[in-house]
């Protein structure tokens, strides 16, 4: 079973890191929430949602993980850079050649300020693409995946970007399933 951990930073945006848990978890995915926050798993999001992390960022192990995944948000993107040990995990990911995913905000604000985005395609929330660094090709679309990293753009991409995830970590036959079930193949068909 794929094993993916979701930082959680105060001010994260909701939906961008819920949608995705919550796919994940569908598709048979191990997903541990993971409070960067100093003594509390409790993190509050964007929008004033209180929620309690799987476990604290200090008593966990990356090494079995499968997936990194920051969520967006400010300044929610902002404390999980403020981070050391989200940095220092990301570094070892990265030397590892181990999957990363972040949206919205994260992809620039972590991610491009830490130069894992060198020479790579990604997206972000428009009005970031100037933070995500030197040689980066910013594509502005919805989700964009080069190698291991996968980032996306905002909240509207949590669903796209989570099924895509799912496809990564499972098979992009559950991952239709979930989202067929989701009804999310229905909503983009659009209809009524």
């Amino acid at each position: 079973m794929a094993k993916v951990y979701v930082f959680l930073a105060d001010g994260f945006e909701d939906v961008e890191a819920l949608i995705p848990v919550d796919v994940l978890r569908r598709g048979g995915v191990e997903v541990t929430t993971v409070s960067v926050m100093d003594d509390s798993q409790i993190v509050e999001s964007a929008h004033n949602v209180q929620i309690v992390a799987d476990a604290m960022i200090e008593d966990c192990n990356f090494s079995d993980a499968d997936l990194l995944f920051l969520p967006g948000g400010m300044p929610g993107a902002t404390n999980l850079y403020n981070s050391s040990m989200v940095r220092q995990a990301l570094k070892e990911q990265a030397a590892a050649n181990k999957r990363i995913a972040a949206i919205c905000a994260a992809p620039a604000v972590v991610l491009g300020q830490m130069g894992l985005l060198e020479g790579c395609n990604a997206t972000c929330y428009p009005g970031f693409e100037r933070m995500l660094g030197d040689g980066v090709r910013y594509t502005g679309a919805l989700v964009t995946v080069h190698g291991n990293i996968t980032t996306a753009e905002g909240p509207a991409a949590a669903f796209p970007f989570a099924y895509e995830l799912l496809s990564q970590l499972v098979s992009k036959e559950v991952s239709d399933q979930i989202a067929d079930g989701m009804r999310f193949v229905h909503l983009m068909q659009g209809k009524k």
